[in-house]
């Protein structure tokens, strides 16, 4: 399976990750994407696949905090990375992100039963 922007599949697994990650620390978006391909070994997800979720994800936060120190993306010369806030507040928000994209998961899983499973809109 391709990892898609958009797909709450592969949103869910890159939340999934991102919660793990630590905390006030830069990580390379590029060492994000090694880790989902070595852990899902059925998908691939490309870098910019992971930072189209990880700038939905900022977005979020924006919209969420007022701010932008939780969840901050940078280019450098090494790529793109992805620094987390160290706070109490990280943690319960990416858990109700993740039931968001789990949520979405499942409204997809429901509207492709009702088509019969024929992955096509009526």
């Amino acid at each position: 399976m391709i990892a898609e922007s958009g797909d709450p599949f592969s949103l869910l697994r890159i939340l999934e990750l991102v919660a793990r990650l630590r905390r006030g620390r830069a990580v390379r978006v590029d060492d994000i994407a090694a880790a989902l391909n070595a852990t899902y070994l059925d998908w691939t997800f490309a870098p910019a696949v992971v930072t189209d979720a990880l700038i939905g994800l900022q977005a979020n936060w924006l919209s969420d905090y007022r701010n932008g120190s939780g969840i901050v993306l940078v280019e450098g010369l090494q790529g793109a990375t992805l620094t987390i806030e160290d706070s109490s507040r990280v943690d319960p928000w990416i858990v109700r992100q993740a039931a968001r994209a789990a949520d979405a998961c499942r409204d997809a899983l429901l509207a492709f039963s009702r088509r019969g499973g024929t992955g096509f809109d009526d």
